[in-house]
């Protein structure tokens, strides 16, 4: 007899089609039969050794987050709730140009603080892992949900060239090549970049095209951080669909976002400009979090001169006056790259996480409010803050705008990510509340998507693009990771006040026919693994 049937569920499938109500057979980690209703009147329902009632449920694929920054907090955090209870069942990590494989012992320490606003320092993780397989093998012991990987061009490019800001070598970039190579070989899905973030942002087009092409001959797809969400919003956006499709890559676009003052409203140019590519052949797909504010850490709005040699050497520019000064004039009247071209609005950039307890003072206010209680410039508290943590600080970027999301959102490649950085006392809510906010806010409130599109954007469509053959839809075969919600109740709790509140409307989440959510609450269950690219 079969371990589980999942009766009477509104099945709404990842398809895009109309839900159908249905019994669900799950064993041995796959979905083994489906009756329906209205097809199989009269018929026998399936029997299991567990029978749940799904009545006034939706039965959906388990989403998939295309976008996650838990690349240590799986590891550290077995509970993982921030996203188990969201229904996610499976996490794209190594985003935005940097993570923690491939590296050697050099390399490692200059990631782990380049981006502790991210991850933490990483010290209270054993990683005893170097290469991208050596990675994936850890996450085999067992997490809480699934997680593919994408090798982040901007640690290959600190492991090969450094962190100078200075085009490769030929010797160089064949090494950066045989890393890719490497990578995909060991099971990464695709590559990554951070093209606001040093070392990534150094490298030239034509560096980035070469590795696109290692990504490509293994069926891998590119998915870059871009180099400016704001000024140049549109040109770097098509830089990318130019440089992908010169390479014969499939493109990702991460966060696809307009944003900043001077994008307001501009969604439909973006649009447009992906439409015209897609019509012409192009292979792209994107993903967005339904929220307005961004989110990354406070040293990523440095102009990237400040940032070159690493993060020993940004601390020392900071330290001094004169070069301090220069920073300041990038950051304030210039409109720095790190800050997307755009001169930096302090009352826009909410201190959202430290790495030093002793300051979480600073944690809830905007730089010019801190500034303003101590009687400072906004400058003079943002550099001291820095260098008091020494880089960690993360901060919400509250440069966003309603229309752009909800247009982008409809869009025929979009996906879900939740870009969820989980460190820090007032995250992004985000982090907690990506994907039931999409089905409560703007499927059932707002009526953005209806939630038939909504799930299949969720699930489907990430799923094609991680080249996934059983995962993604409800399907006899296809592996059990599914969610059951509630689609009068389903929403975020999390807020900008309260962040790490869970969602409510998600009494059920099944990771390879197991429930690591059940009754609304976390279960022990550790049944999430690496998974790996597909052969062609």
């Amino acid at each position: 007899m079969e371990e589980l049937v999942i009766r009477d569920a509104d099945v709404v499938d990842g398809s895009g089609g109309h839900s159908y109500r249905a019994d669900v057979v799950v064993d041995g980690g796959r979905i083994v039969s489906i009756v329906k209703e209205a097809a199989d009147a009269g018929c026998q329902r399936p029997k299991a050794r567990r029978e749940l009632d799904a009545e006034g449920l939706v039965l959906a694929p388990g989403f998939i987050d295309m976008h996650a920054h838990s690349d240590l907090a799986l590891l550290r955090d077995p509970d993982h709730s921030a996203k188990a209870a969201q229904g996610v069942t499976l996490e794209v990590l190594g985003q935005d140009g940097l993570s923690y494989a491939p590296v050697d012992d050099r390399t490692l320490g200059e990631v782990r603080r380049a981006i502790a606003g991210w991850n933490g320092s990483g010290d209270d993780v054993d990683v005893d892992w170097r290469s991208v397989g050596e990675y994936l093998d850890r996450l085999d012991r067992g997490i809480a949900v699934n997680a593919a990987y994408l090798i982040p061009q901007g640690t290959v490019r600190a492991l090969a060239v450094g962190w100078e800001d200075r085009e490769a070598t030929p010797d160089e970039l064949d090494r950066m090549r045989q890393l890719v190579a490497e990578g995909m070989e060991q099971g990464a899905v695709g590559m990554s970049s951070g093209l606001t973030y040093t070392p990534g942002m150094y490298a030239p087009d034509a560096e980035l095209t070469e590795l696109c092409r290692v990504v490509a001959s293994y069926g891998g797809y590119y998915c870059p951080h871009h180099r400016s969400y704001g000024a140049g919003a549109l040109e770097a956006y098509a830089e990318m669909v130019a440089l992908t499709r010169e390479a014969g890559c499939p493109l990702h676009l991460a966060h696809a976002t307009m944003n900043f003052g001077v994008n307001k409203g501009r969604a439909p140019e973006l649009l447009a400009l992906l439409d015209e590519a897609l019509d012409a052949g192009a292979d792209i797909t994107l993903d967005t979090y339904p929220y307005t504010p961004g989110c990354t850490t406070l040293v990523a709005l440095l102009p990237s001169w400040a940032s070159e040699g690493g993060p020993e050497e940004i601390l020392r520019r900071l330290a001094d006056d004169g070069t301090a000064e220069r920073i300041r004039h990038h950051l304030e009247v210039i409109g720095s790259d790190g800050c997307h071209g755009v001169p930096v609005e302090w009352e826009t950039i909410e201190i959202s996480g430290v790495g030093d307890p002793v300051l979480g003072g600073y944690v809830g206010r905007t730089v010019l409010q801190a500034a303003r209680a101590r009687g400072e410039e906004p400058w003079a508290v943002a550099r001291e803050l820095l260098l008091k943590d020494r880089l960690a600080p993360t901060i919400l970027q509250h440069v966003g705008h309603e229309e752009n999301v909800r247009e982008i959102m409809r869009h025929r490649v979009h996906t879900g990510g939740s870009d969820g950085i989980l460190q820090g006392a007032k995250p992004h809510p985000r982090a907690y509340g990506t994907f039931p906010r999409y089905l409560g806010h703007y499927v059932r409130e707002l009526g953005v998507l209806s939630l038939e599109e909504c799930v299949a954007h969720l699930t489907s469509r990430p799923a094609a693009r991680l080249r996934l053959p059983d995962r993604g839809l409800v399907r006899e075969g296809y592996k059990a990771d599914l969610v059951l919600f509630d689609p009068r109740t389903v929403d975020a709790g999390s807020t900008f006040a309260e962040p790490r509140t869970l969602p409510t409307g998600i009494p059920y989440v099944l990771v390879d026919g197991r429930f690591v959510i059940e009754d609304g609450r976390r279960t022990d269950v550790l049944a999430g693994r690496a998974v790996r690219r597909s052969p062609r």
